[in-house]
Formats: C-alpha cells, sequence, structure tokens
C-alpha cells in the first residue's frame, strides 16, 4: 500500500479525525474508503445501468401505467 500526503485546513482535519473518532475508525480508513468510492463511481455508474436495461428488457407490466404514487409504494 502506498502513502499520499494531502493537505487541508487544520481545523477540518481535525474536525474529520473527530468525526472518525465517532465512528470507531480512523481517518486514513475514511480516505481509503472515499478514495475507492472515487475511482469506482464510473464503472459502478455503468453495472447500475446495466442491470436498469436488463430489467427493461426482462419486466413486463402488459402495458400498464403506474401512477406515481404506485411507482413510489414501498
Amino acid at each position: 500500500m502506498r502513502n499520499v500526503t494531502f493537505s487541508a485546513d487544520e481545523r477540518i482535519i481535525e474536525a474529520a479525525r473527530a468525526r472518525a473518532r465517532q465512528e470507531r475508525t480512523t481517518l486514513n480508513e475514511q480516505f481509503r474508503r472515499w478514495l475507492e468510492a472515487y475511482a469506482t463511481r464510473d464503472d459502478r455508474a455503468r453495472k447500475a445501468m446495466r442491470v436498469v436495461e436488463e430489467l427493461r428488457t426482462t419486466v413486463r407490466t402488459g402495458g400498464r401505467r403506474f401512477t406515481r404514487d404506485e411507482r413510489n409504494e414501498r
């Protein structure tokens, strides 16, 4: 694993460290998670769109159009 050095306002860093402690983790761990999400965001979006396209070809409603409330029911 490589080290990365970054610069930010000291107050922001301390606030981030405090939050990480509250979440029982470290600032380094949070940064690693963010970096991975940032680096793979496009790939995840492409995968999600493939699922949507697959569902469009396999899910049939018989032509029925759902109301907005029906589409948002949980």
